[in-house]
Formats: C-alpha cells, sequence, structure tokens
C-alpha cells in the first residue's frame, strides 16, 4: 500500500517490541545503521552500502555556547569521518532509501518513482542502480547541478534510470508522477507515501542519538535538536524511535525539544505552528537555497506539528542571508561542509537562546543532513 485507504493519511510500522526485548536486536560492532537491525524492518540479508553511523561533532567553542553555557553537537550526515559510517550520496536521504531499496527488492518491486527536490532523488537513483531495480526520479529544473549530474550520469548508464525535470518545486513533481509514471506501474517512494520505509531508514538518526556516544556513555537524550525541515520524515522517525527505546527499557519519558527549522521563503510549518493550527494551510513555495525546504506542503506535516506541541519545541525560519552567512561562517571557523539547510539550523541558535528555548547546561544538537559540495556552484562565493 502507499497511504492509508481509510482516511489517505501516512501509515507506519509497528513492532512487538515486549518479544524484540528478548532478542539481540543491536549491533554495535557495525558501523551503519543495520546496528539497529532487530528495530528495523528487514533485520537479516539486508543490502548496504555503509550509510548511517554519522558522528556528532562537538561545536563546544561555538561563542553563543560558549556565552550562554550550553553544550552544542552536529550530527553530520554529509562528509565521512574517520571511524564512522558514511552516506554514499552524501545526505541523510540514504538512511530511508537504503531501507526503501531493500523493502523493495523483498517485495519484488520492479520500478519506484519519487518526486523529490533533489537529495532523495539522487539516493534512490544510487541504491536502484545499485540493486538492479528501476527508478525515476522527478525533480525541479533549479535542482542544484551536482545533483542533476549525478542522476543523468545514472541514467545515461543505465536504461532503467529515468530522470524527469519539471518548472517548479517537488509539489509539480509529484503531479508529474502521478500522472505519467504510477499508471506505467512504477511504485510512489516519495515522502510518507510509501508504508513507513522511509520513516524506519530514518529514525535511525534518533536511535544513534540515544545510543552512547560523543554526549553521554549511557543510553540517554539531548536536550533539544534542531532539524531542518521540508517533508519532516526525519522528525517523526526519531520520535518513533524514542518511543520505541522507552518501551524497551533503554531510556525514560523524557523526551528533546523539536525545533523544526524552515525557510522563511517556504514556511509551511512554522506559519501553522504560530497560527495554532493542526495542519499547514496551503503555502506558495518561495526560492531558497537551502532547496530541501521548499517543500510548501506534506501529508506528513499534521504529525511534525504534533511533535513539536508534544515536545514544548518550536518553529523558527530563517532569511536567506542568516543561511548563508552562516554556511560560510562554519566553512571558514571549522572547514566543516555544512549544507544550507545545516547552515539555517546553526542561524537559529541567536533566537531559540534569546528566547529560551535553548537553556544553560543544554545538550543541543543541529543536524546537518547533507554536503555544500552538492550545492555547488550556488555556494561557491560562501567559500571565499
Amino acid at each position: 500500500m502507499n497511504l492509508c485507504p481509510n482516511d489517505q493519511r501516512p501509515v507506519q510500522m509497528a513492532y512487538n517490541l515486549e518479544a524484540i526485548k528478548n532478542t539481540r536486536w543491536h549491533f554495535p560492532e557495525r558501523k551503519n545503521l543495520w546496528r539497529f537491525a532487530g528495530l528495523l524492518p528487514i533485520n537479516q540479508g539486508f543490502y548496504t552500502m555503509g550509510e548511517g553511523f554519522t558522528p556528532l561533532l562537538d561545536y563546544g567553542d561555538h561563542p553563543l555556547a560558549q556565552q550562554a553555557g550550553f553544550d552544542l553537537f552536529v550530527k553530520d550526515e554529509g562528509k565521512g569521518h574517520p571511524g564512522f559510517g558514511q552516506n554514499p550520496t552524501l545526505s541523510f536521504k540514504d538512511r530511508g532509501m537504503a531501507v526503501v531499496i531493500n523493502m523493495a527488492k523483498h517485495f519484488a518491486l520492479h520500478k519506484l518513482a519519487v518526486p523529490t527536490q533533489g537529495n532523495a532523488g539522487d539516493s534512490l537513483a544510487y541504491y536502484a542502480n545499485q540493486i538492479g531495480i528501476g527508478a525515476a526520479v522527478i525533480m525541479p529544473d533549479d535542482t542544484p547541478a551536482p545533483i542533476i549530474g549525478n542522476v543523468a550520469a545514472l541514467a545515461y548508464r543505465n536504461p532503467n534510470i529515468v530522470l524527469d525535470m519539471v518548472t517548479g518545486t517537488i509539489k509539480e513533481a509529484g503531479a508529474l508522477m502521478k500522472e505519467k509514471y504510477l499508471p506505467k506501474d512504477y511504485f510512489n517512494v516519495a515522502t510518507f507515501q510509501e508504508p513507513g520505509w522511509r520513516i524506519e531508514g530514518k529514525k535511525t538518526m534518533g536511535l544513534e542519538l540515544a545510543e552512547p556516544n560523543a554526549m553521554s556513555d549511557q543510553w540517554q537524550l539531548p536536550d533539544v535538536i534542531l532539524y531542518p525541515t521540508g517533508g519532516g520524515t526525519g522528525i517523526l522517525g526519531m520520535w518513533k524511535a524514542f518511543d520505541e527505546l522507552e518501551q524497551l527499557g533503554m531510556i525514560d519519558s523524557k523526551r528533546p525539544k523539536i525545533i523544526a527549522i524552515q525557510s522563511a521563503a517556504t514556511p509551511p510549518v512554522k506559519n501553522a505552528f504560530e497560527q495554532g493550527l493542526f495542519e499547514p494551510e496551503p503555502t506558495a513555495a518561495g526560492k531558497t537555497l537551502a532547496v530541501g525546504l521548499n517543500v510548501a506542503g506534506g501529508v506528513g506535516h499534521f504529525k511534525v506539528l504534533d511533535i513539536i506541541k508534544q515536545s514544548g519545541g518550536t518553529s523558527v525560519a530563517l532569511s536567506e542571508q542568516a543561511i548563508a552567512e552562516h554556511l560560510s561562517q562554519v566553512w571558514h571557523e571549522k572547514h566543516w561542509w555544512v549544507c544550507p539547510e545545516g547552515a539555517a539550523c546553526l542561524a537559529a541558535i541567536e533566537q531559540l537562546v534569546d528566547e529560551q528555548h535553548i537553556k544553560p547546561k543544554d545538550q543541543v544538537v543541529v543536524f546537518n543532513t547533507g554536503s555544500f559540495e552538492k550545492y555547488l556552484p550556488e555556494v561557491r562565493h560562501l567559500l571565499k
């Protein structure tokens, strides 16, 4: 299935956690997301390219962290680091697509389709090519050139990989997918529209935050998570991970504040949160350097809003100037290859400190969801 046939809302996988308690579900010797194979829909015979198990980079020398007295870490889903896993297409999207491709193989699906702002399409094309499944990738024609190039190169070499371009955003890409590809028996693996597979992959980010790591030698969660929010799959995935870990007895009921970071050009979640809505109203897409945030509306946004409220968090939208300035600042100060979406999270810290969403002694995690090299040449001037 795709969406629930009863209400056309997303579905998710439920596990018998009481039974899992008595099995080995954690494999810490594996340097990829399959270290949590016992909490994933396929726990043996899976195909992996080393995705997941990314590091927490200590940003304790960040001026605001030192001034306000909180601990700051960056979960780096982009560039590889020695001793850790490596997302093969330099993006957190590889986590979801790794599970998608394994489930597609399990169910003998032959053709997958995804509308995308860029990185999810790059990831699907990569995994589909590796495992021998067909894929149609539909993306906006203003997607960063390296991402278009990656998919185009695979499509050139592999007749089962198709690249299609649209004018607009992921919304227009989704409309073309429904019109052109689903009637040809492609299976829809768009955000939230496959039966929970991408959420399962993304939840491993939350599992990695909880297990012993650079923040703690115990199973525990940070106090605040800043997450760049386009579709929001990662927020749902991590929240699900936390609930499962609590039921397994690994953590208590305390949860981090979830801060959904958006672009001021396209802020449907922020607007809906401030207006107290159940889900966002239709929002016109703008134009932003952080193309992954240019999602005008998502079928799972109602759940993103619910999680923000449950956690005592909020949503912040950043200007293009702030995003650009922070990408440049991090490159010059740390030489970290943060993407514009990660830079948006770092740009939000000052406001969050002022509004006391971040407090002294908090452990704060910022998600950097990719590497800026996928956004060249648009960001090149910021690196000089």
